[in-house]
């Protein structure tokens, strides 16, 4: 950005700030140089090129957040325009301590005196500046400086040591994207109605498949693009993440035809409509049993996504394509929701507990 426009934009929210009523663009030009010196107008009377230049400012600095309100018909020179100060800077920061709310020190003078005191507690504290040293520590450096300066801008009003916290944290890696150009292949398989080849990396395999679809549909749900396709080798149905596609290459034989025909009865709506997250994957489905203990209407609302088991009334039947998933989220039930069967998902739900258990454990 040119400096000639930072400067423009710091004189012109200097000469809003120095006025408590709202001013007419004639009465901003005075205290903006800028809006003064094109050389098309008297020394004291800013030019229409100027005042378009004004209003794209504005604009620009309303895109960016800055609260200018505009009075009157926008655009004449009888509009007027204002910047409240309790709505541009951000509020005095404190924090409880036992000895009541330590405050900063405040300017009376200004607009500074119309400032509201956001106090935090101790333990609100720590979360923020958490939050901010592992956003710090995701990789990107735009968002590393942009952290860093957020905590740098607290400190100036918090209490020295307030914003100090633990280290060490753990890092979840983010969720891997589609990659556009393997959506794009997919689209155009699917759009041809051509078999499509791919290296697929399963949940929980060591290393990626090789593996051959029909593409029924593509669809969005839970945070990720997932391809329905008829699994040539399995002869069936399967979802692929396409996050987990590498490498897919369109059959290029006899090109003017087509490989297969999607069934009449499919409905990539239907398909994908209310999928849960154990129910897409690419492995063989499995009925799961599950024991409802608890009373409460998160309960029972996920009781509901299951079928009634008619030998025990607080049992419930799923279909279950991920184990692990389907685990993490009975895990989530804090013991309202236990697996009966089969014995490798009341193994996968043991095994969540007890690592849990041990990252808590004293």
């Amino acid at each position: 950005m040119p400096a000639s426009k930072v400067q423009r934009w710091i004189d012109l929210l200097a000469a809003l700030l120095g006025h408590r009523m709202p001013v007419t663009f004639k009465q901003l030009a005075r205290d903006v140089p800028a809006y003064l010196a094109d050389g098309s107008g008297a020394a004291d009377e800013p030019s229409p090129t100027l005042k378009r230049m004004f209003e794209r400012d504005k604009a620009e600095l309303l895109g960016l957040g800055v609260p200018i309100v505009s009075i009157g018909e926008e655009g004449s020179d009888e509009s007027a325009y204002t910047l409240r100060t309790k709505e541009f800077y951000l509020p005095y920061l404190g924090i409880v301590s036992a000895r009541g709310i330590v405050r900063p020190t405040t300017v009376d003078h200004y607009g500074y005196r119309s400032l509201a005191t956001l106090a935090f507690e101790p333990d609100e504290l720590e979360v923020i500046v958490e939050g901010a040293r592992r956003a710090a520590q995701v990789g990107d450096p735009v968002l590393a400086e942009e952290a860093r300066n957020a905590v740098r801008k607290l400190a100036f009003d918090l209490p020295l040591g307030a914003t100090d916290g633990p280290g060490g944290a753990v890092i979840a890696k983010p969720r891997p994207r589609a990659d556009s150009r393997t959506l794009a292949t997919l689209g155009d398989a699917l759009f041809r109605r051509k078999r499509v080849t791919f290296r697929y990396q399963a949940m929980g395999a060591a290393a990626g498949a090789e593996r051959s679809a029909e593409p029924y549909g593509l669809f969005f749900v839970s945070g990720h693009w997932y391809l329905a396709a008829r699994d040539v080798e399995k002869g069936a149905l399967r979802n692929f993440r396409v996050s987990r596609i590498d490498a897919a290459v369109v059959n290029k034989t006899k090109g003017g035809t087509t490989d297969y025909e999607i069934p009449a009865s499919f409905s990539l709506r239907e398909h994908a409509q209310s999928r849960q997250a154990w129910e897409i994957g690419d492995g063989d489905a499995f009925e799961a049993v599950v024991e409802f203990t608890g009373v409460s209407g998160a309960v029972r609302a996920a009781a509901a996504l299951g079928r009634a088991d008619e030998s025990n009334a607080s049992h419930r039947r799923f279909q279950v394509r991920r184990a692990d998933s389907f685990a993490r989220w009975l895990f989530s039930f804090a013991g309202d929701a236990t697996p009966i069967a089969p014995p490798s998902l009341v193994s996968e739900y043991a095994a969540i507990t007890s690592t849990t258990r041990a990252v808590y454990a004293p």
